[in-house]
């Protein structure tokens, strides 16, 4: 058994914002909604734990919606917990089987992953100084059950994709989840069956508009960043935005470029991606895309490794003829509202939280196969005027139900419930 050396959870800065700047682009009504949630719960306190504060959508909805619930007079705190790679590789082992991987866990396994919450659990020695504390995804998820509260309402988030969960893995993980006062799921399908979890309720994460990912670019603007990667910006380029992870599926993507090629010599594709330090597999899967992609000069693989951050990806999407994400798995998959937010054209895997996002042929393109997607991009191409009015009811869309003020309006309701007020819900009981 290998020694675990404790270290203090990392508390991380989110710096500042405020709802006031949201108001134009969500509607008054919404943030006046929001402000009069907040103003009974003012000085109430709410405590985030993840695994990771960058790489991938938990990360970027926390930097907005932390320092927004600060903003209405929620004492708001994000802290990071503890983890070396033994850890993050159960974790990934975990999150593959709770995506369906057939692949069990080993009782060392099972043994390295109650460690290191039991330690993360010794370190949360403020546990009850707070009103609400939310566990996103499988990482933390059994600190609850190692912990005696008595004022706190514990939260488990789900962002993964719980519909066809290897049930050993599940079983695993549910003495765990089953402790929580309430679990929160992107769709009803993600819902453990027969799992006795106390209000389970389902709503959608959502973007920030006014991040520097998602904010508006001009066009003129991405064409000179994208320019800086090696894109040709006089040429057509589709993209797919994503981890390094089979799930999302790269290797497909670039079996429906080789297609679209094969009729536009001129195309050109891009993956970019993020490497996070809670992703082990990351860097293997990279190497097996860099190595199916071959010698073609138009491929561009590229990752925050590449100098890629927020304002770049922000660039690649606005500059895409369509933007992909042709997963076989997806919790939700938040660069379908990036890239509709932008108007952009967008092609989406058939599964998860993508089929909330895109109404087939209305807000976009729903597809289940390399060729489908293939045709879809040329679809795209032949009728660019078409495509871009579906985009812009996805856009109408994301603004409707996709933005973090709505997510906001969601948290401060559930606090309510907590309080033994009924407010009215824009989400849903999973139970009913």
């Amino acid at each position: 058994m290998r020694l675990v050396v404790s270290a203090p959870m990392q508390r991380v800065n989110v710096g500042h914002k405020t709802l006031a700047d949201y108001a134009s682009i969500v509607g008054r009504s919404l943030a006046d909604e929001i402000r009069t949630l907040a103003e009974p719960l003012r000085g109430k306190r709410m405590l985030h734990l993840s695994a990771t504060a960058f790489g991938g959508g938990v990360a970027e909805i926390q930097y907005t919606l932390i320092p927004l619930l600060n903003d209405v007079g929620i004492e708001a705190e994000w802290r990071v917990i503890h983890g070396r790679d033994e850890f993050f590789d159960v974790t990934k082992a975990i999150h593959n089987g709770l995506q369906g991987n057939p692949q069990s866990l080993t009782d060392e396994q099972k043994d390295v992953f109650m460690r290191y919450n039991r330690l993360n659990a010794d370190e949360l020695e403020d546990a009850d100084e707070w009103d609400l504390i939310v566990v996103h995804d499988p990482q933390p998820a059994a600190i609850r059950s190692m912990l005696t509260t008595t004022r706190p309402r514990w939260v488990w988030r789900c962002h993964i994709d719980l519909s066809d969960p290897n049930p050993d893995v599940l079983e695993f993980l549910l003495p765990s989840i089953s402790s929580y006062d309430a679990s929160i799921f992107h769709m009803h399908e993600y819902v453990p069956s027969a799992a006795g979890l106390a209000g389970a309720v389902i709503w959608p994460p959502a973007i920030d508009p006014l991040a520097p990912k998602n904010m508006a670019l001009a066009p003129e603007d991405a064409a000179y960043i994208v320019d800086q990667f090696g894109i040709d910006a006089n040429r057509p380029m589709l993209l797919q935005v994503s981890r390094f992870d089979p799930w999302k599926d790269p290797l497909g993507v670039i079996q429906a470029y080789h297609e679209v090629k094969s009729l536009h010599p001129g195309m050109q594709l891009a993956l970019v991606g993020s490497m996070a330090h809670d992703d082990p597999e990351g860097w293997e899967f990279y190497n097996q895309t860099v190595e199916f992609a071959g010698d073609d000069p138009d491929v561009h693989i590229l990752s925050n490794l590449n100098n890629v951050g927020a304002v770049e990806v922000n660039a690649f999407q606005v500059h895409a003829a369509a933007c992909i994400q042709k997963s076989i798995k997806e919790g939700f998959g938040l660069t379908v509202s990036e890239a509709l937010w932008k108007t952009r054209p967008v092609i989406g895997g058939k599964v998860g939280g993508i089929t909330s996002q895109i109404e087939d042929r209305v807000t976009g393109h729903l597809v289940s196969s390399s060729q489908e997607c293939a045709q879809r991009s040329l679809e795209i191409l032949a009728d660019p005027a078409e495509a871009r009015q579906m985009a812009r009811r996805g856009k109408e869309q994301v603004r409707l139900r996709f933005l973090t003020p709505r997510l906001m309006r969601n948290w401060l309701a559930l606090m309510h419930h907590f309080e033994g007020e009924q407010v009215e819900l824009d989400f849903h009981d999973a139970r009913a």
